[in-house]
């Protein structure tokens, strides 16, 4: 059931109407086992067999989190630790041996092979959960958080279980973290028409970045990828910078529809994306990009990792970076493409080390007109084209293919012309000034949430003015929507 299907609008209005009504919103308990119930039923029609393993892992970590904290108010670390790093463990393991077990024995199967080796078993065939690499870090944190004593366990199973299973964000996130969304959990909620209002707008704008750009920006895509060897260089560059849009229209599309979900039910889900796209160097750019698994990854991996490195100075977050990059590349599923990703980012990373300017947050000031400064402007010009790099080995099915799509293009494979590659773009022009507005938006609507959040301005203060802009909007998501279902969100595959 895909967010931005027809199903989806059809399960929502219901779940919304018996969420908010007389009897439901009185009681938070209420109100969170509705959740709970309707986000099992959004899971099974994904995959009814996946539920024991979601409903179990709940309970194991929910008995975790209550378990540390007696430990904790007894003063007894060492055993406390131990649990933690016990429940890390388990979490961890979930997600290798569903998402990564059958890679890691097929890999070796074929080194085996290659040293000359008769090796017979087959592969294995695990079922992989929708949402996994998801839920299980909202489990890690939640019992990490009780041992930092930096978070009161739920007393209410109910309520613990609702948080794990949020219907919007359990299949691609946003990640959140208990310490915000269960004290949301904690209280009855009553409809807030200002925040559902703005919830509808940004449910416009991810439809829009997805449905308008996202999937028709990913048949071209597709087409160049399935054939690359024979495009031209030219070609292959356009459709590395096209997957870059694609991934990015895709993703933040997602988010701001789970966001906006989660606002009509009256709750502030995790902030995804930051604008990006306006980052003057990698580590801006990643502070902006997927944010609610970056600030995971560098919360509960890197911090720690630069602690313990902390005698080696530059050289040990350095060396923490790359770990952390690396498992953020991998995290997104079990390819070598997507560790070497993570690496590559990784060391992008060394010069702003050296630098001092990894951990630098300095202020956006508009130049002349309103106009990035030009110094501004170039570093988001080469942070955008250093990601797309590395977005195109994350795209390859294997490190081969992306050193053989690389190696086209510094070898001006098939010389400078865009041949197929221009016939698909300009058949459909409107779609390529679509990622213009998207792109000139990073920029204008920096300070804001989404682009729909409206300056309060002369012009957008007329009612006229904002109903015609939605409605133009609508109408350009059935004009330029594939008929029938949408196509997948590219992070239901994560």
């Amino acid at each position: 059931m895909l967010i931005n299907s027809y199903s989806f609008l059809l399960f929502f209005i219901v779940v919304f109407l018996i969420y908010y009504s007389p009897f439901v919103r009185q009681k938070a308990q209420r109100q969170n086992l509705w959740i709970l119930c309707s986000s099992y039923f959004f899971y099974a029609y994904a995959d009814i067999r996946t539920i024991p393993l979601l409903i179990g892992s709940t309970i194991v970590f929910y008995l975790l989190g209550a378990w540390v904290k007696r430990l904790v108010e007894r003063e007894e670390w060492g055993l406390a630790s131990g649990v933690t790093t016990f429940s890390t463990c388990l979490g961890v393991g979930i997600l290798l041996y569903f998402k990564y077990l059958g890679f890691f024995v097929d890999s070796f199967a074929d080194l085996l092979r290659s040293m000359g080796f008769q090796v017979s078993w087959g592969t294995l065939h695990i079922l992989l959960p929708v949402g996994v690499s998801f839920f299980t870090f909202k489990l890690i944190s939640y019992v990490v958080e009780i041992h930092r004593e930096r978070l009161e366990p739920s007393k209410d199973l109910i309520e613990f279980a609702a948080y794990v299973a949020f219907f919007p964000t359990i299949m691609s996130g946003p990640i959140d973290r208990p310490n915000n969304f269960l004290q949301q959990l904690r209280r009855s909620h009553d409809f807030n028409y200002p925040m559902a209002v703005d919830g509808c707008r940004q449910i416009l704008w991810g439809m829009f970045t997805k449905m308008c750009i996202a999937d028709n920006v990913g048949t071209v895509v597709d087409s160049v990828w399935e054939d690359y060897t024979s495009q031209s260089a030219t070609a292959l560059v356009v459709v590395a910078m096209l997957y870059t849009i694609q991934m990015y229209a895709d993703f933040s599309g997602y988010s701001n529809l789970a966001i906006g979900v989660g606002k009509l039910m009256g709750f502030r889900v995790t902030k995804n994306f930051d604008h990006p796209f306006i980052g003057r160097n990698m580590a801006e750019f990643w502070r902006r990009w997927h944010m609610s698994l970056t600030s995971w990854i560098t919360d509960y991996v890197y911090l720690p990792l630069n602690f313990a490195f902390r005698r080696i100075g530059n050289w040990g977050a350095i060396l923490a970076i790359i770990i952390n990059m690396i498992i953020i590349g991998l995290w997104h599923g079990a390819r070598w493409t997507y560790g070497v990703f993570g690496l590559y980012h990784g060391l992008l990373f060394i010069p702003l080390v050296l630098m001092g300017i990894s951990n630098k947050t300095t202020k956006l000031i508009p130049g002349k007109y309103g106009f990035p400064k030009f110094i501004d402007f170039l570093g988001m010009v080469l942070t955008f084209c250093l990601f797309t790099l590395g977005i195109t080995i994350f795209r390859a099915p294997t490190l081969a293919d992306a050193w053989q799509y690389l190696a086209a293009i510094i070898t001006l494979q098939n010389g400078i012309h865009l041949g197929p590659v221009g016939t698909m773009i300009f058949s459909n022009i409107w779609v390529y000034l679509f990622i213009v507005v998207l792109l000139i938006l990073e920029w204008t609507t920096r300070q804001v949430e989404h682009p729909l959040q409206l300056p309060t301005n002369r012009f957008f203060s007329y009612r006229v003015v904002r109903w015609g802009l939605y409605f133009l909007i609508f109408v350009l998501i059935f004009l330029f929507t594939f008929t029938g279902e949408s196509q997948d969100f590219l992070y239901f595959q994560f």
